[in-house]
């Protein structure tokens, strides 16, 4: 196996995630978001990172859905989610940026 640098614009969509969460900005991150999994999903990319773009597109329609079903009328994402599930949000956006950084592709002979 050989390693291989994942391009800029994926790494910095990838680590775009967090930052857009951590800066109160956790609707706008699905932007950055559906741009990951697009990317992931395209045949260069290994089956693995496919995988890690689709638990945190998980995590963040999970918490999507969440606020949408809540009874109480937060007036944006950032606001009605706990700290704790900001933080496992978080966790999850840097995994998966890491993810991307040691990424391992095989060549074919």
């Amino acid at each position: 196996m050989t390693a291989s640098r994942a391009s800029l614009p994926i790494l910095i969509t990838a680590w775009s995630v967090p930052a857009l969460v951590l800066g109160q900005f956790a609707l706008l991150s699905g932007i950055p978001l559906i741009a990951l999994v697009v990317s992931s999903l395209r045949d260069s990319q290994p089956r693995a990172l496919r995988w890690w773009s689709a638990g945190l597109a998980a995590v963040y329609l999970g918490v999507l859905g969440l606020w949408a079903s809540s009874p109480e009328s937060a007036p944006s994402l950032s606001k009605s989610m706990n700290p704790a599930v900001t933080a496992f949000f978080v966790a999850s956006g840097v995994a998966v940026a890491i993810a991307h950084h040691v990424r391992k592709t095989t060549k074919a002979a």
